[in-house]
């Protein structure tokens, strides 16, 4: 114990377990091994000292031995990483039974007389604590946890008792506030999210463009250039069977125009009526004629890690798309595997969609994106910009409307799988080019404007987690409430808790000693 000059007056510093028992004496409960007892698992404690949910029960006979134990009042510390490091710190509760069991990774304080749970839950919640206690652990790497010494050698400040609850009420007080503040910017992201899906669906849905139509008439609708884009689709294949024929020296067969493949088409049965000079498309009609414009990745067995080098051909995941970043990533390929895998390869504009797991997320290739190839886990599709703008279609696939479609035919055993059978009957509402590109613009600026604000509310949220350890920092300086000079020093406190520790050693040794010596006399008769 220590009086520090830079502590105000009746505090002192001293050692942790001065004024708590770390991992007490387990008792014995008197209870058949069936009765039921409150056990926390480690989950069950919030972080940043939010909480503690007791309702989880088990029997006594399944919990007795191989848990940590602790009584109301107790608090408990998350001693392995990275849990103690997020500050799972709880205050246990009034407990049905006389003891409760939780995890292992649990170190258990039991406070003495006259020093506040709280006030130590509180001085543990600091950042300063946490990261020194996680400079000092020890173990293998993922295993890493607070060893009980350095835990009992920690010096934390102490003040008088009724300057602690003093301190402790005032705490709750400004972390209260703060709390609302939270909730209510938490509030304003969650309508954030539900403006922007609310923006998308309108942009896909005609709304946010009806006045811009108004005053924009097209002259020329979206269903009768994707009536002219396919009818020169079927005239360049037609021209390109006629060259392979001729080339050959052979004149085509009859019923050869019979084998041209049409592009699949919606079924409108159930899709609402769209605005004027919109169309209903599938995939295949917006995609461009060449072979492979729609393609998923490569098989396993044609892309493995052994075929990666330092440099070349970039190859494009998951990574990419989720992260909205082509230049993200350092898998590439020789130029040998690259022409191997063709079929796969992408170009600017080509928009890839992600398969499996996060599915649904789209990237749209920039014009200064690298030559590469797709793996197993996308999609590519490289669309026929005559009729649409690709990031229109990004638009589109990030609408609610898509995403709960990809939801409810998504299948897999852990983790969600899109097929491409699905993506071909997905239907597309598509405006007229002109219309597409005023789409775009205004929810740019939209998306833009929403970004913003969710920065903002991003840095609030800091801010605010910046104040709560502000608040503490206060709090242990002596800086929070005035002091009030009647009150009993931290110091008499520590000498009585001394000396109560004092006076029960030598009951638990004198007891000891009566059951020898009663053991001994039994011995000798």
């Amino acid at each position: 114990m220590s009086e520090r000059h830079d502590l105000p007056v009746g505090w002192v510093m001293t050692r942790l377990d001065q004024v708590v028992s770390v991992n007490p004496k387990k008792l014995t409960p008197d209870c058949s091994p069936t009765d039921l007892f409150t056990f926390v698992p480690m989950p069950s404690v919030s972080e940043e000292f939010g909480g503690i949910d007791i309702s989880t029960m088990r029997s006594l006979g399944e919990v007795q031995k191989g848990y940590t134990q602790f009584q109301a009042g107790d608090i408990l510390f998350a001693k392995i990483t990275p849990c103690m490091e997020n500050g799972k710190i709880a205050i246990v509760p009034e407990l049905a039974s006389v003891c409760g069991y939780g995890s292992t990774e649990f170190h258990v304080l039991r406070p003495y007389k006259g020093v506040a749970a709280k006030w130590v839950g509180y001085c543990l919640l600091q950042i300063g604590f946490r990261r020194e206690a996680r400079l000092n652990m020890t173990g293998s790497a993922g295993q890493l946890r607070v060893p009980k010494p350095w835990l009992e050698g920690r010096e934390i400040p102490v003040a008088p008792s009724p300057e602690q609850k003093r301190i402790i009420t005032k705490i709750e007080e400004l972390f209260s506030n703060l709390d609302a503040g939270v909730a209510a910017l938490e509030r304003a992201k969650e309508n954030l999210k539900r403006y922007r899906a609310s923006v998308l669906k309108a942009a896909v849905e005609g709304k946010l463009t009806e006045e811009w139509r108004k005053e924009n008439p097209s002259t020329e609708p979206a269903s009768r250039l994707l009536d002219r884009i396919l009818t020169e689709r079927r005239k360049k294949w037609e021209a390109e069977q006629l060259a392979k024929y001729e080339a050959k020296g052979k004149k085509p067969p009859k019923g050869w125009r019979d084998k041209y493949k049409e592009p699949s088409t919606p079924d409108t049965s159930n899709l609402p009526e769209l605005p004027e000079g919109w169309v209903w498309a599938t995939i295949e009609q917006i995609c461009d004629h060449r072979p492979n414009a729609l393609k998923a990745g490569p098989f396993g067995s044609s892309l493995k890690k052994n075929s990666y080098v330092e440099s070349g051909y970039k190859v494009y995941g998951q990574e990419q798309v989720i992260r909205n970043d082509p230049y993200y990533g350092d898998y590439f390929i020789t130029k040998e595997k690259y022409s191997s895998l063709n079929t796969c390869a992408v170009k600017p504009g080509d928009i890839l969609i992600s398969l499996v797991g996060t599915i649904g997320r789209t990237l749209v290739l920039p014009d200064d994106s690298v030559p590469g190839v797709i793996n197993p886990r996308l999609i590519k599709a490289s669309l026929n910009t005559e009729l649409v703008i690709p990031k229109f279609i990004q638009l589109y696939f990030q609408s609610p409307h898509v995403a709960a479609i990809f939801k409810l035919v998504s299948h897999g055993g852990t983790m969600e799988i899109l097929n491409m059978g699905t993506l071909k009957s997905l239907a597309f509402s598509i405006p007229p080019i002109s219309e597409q590109m005023q789409i775009v613009r205004l929810t740019d600026q939209i998306q833009s404007l929403l970004e913003n604000q969710g920065y903002e509310f991003s840095e609030h949220l800091t801010g605010s987690s910046r104040l709560r350890q502000a608040i503490l920092k206060h709090a242990f300086e002596g800086k929070l409430v005035p002091q009030d000079p009647n009150d009993e020093p931290a110091s008499e406190l520590l000498e009585r808790i001394k000396a109560e520790q004092k006076n029960t050693a030598g009951k638990a040794t004198q007891q000891k000693s009566s059951r020898k010596k009663r053991k001994s006399k039994g011995g000798a008769g």
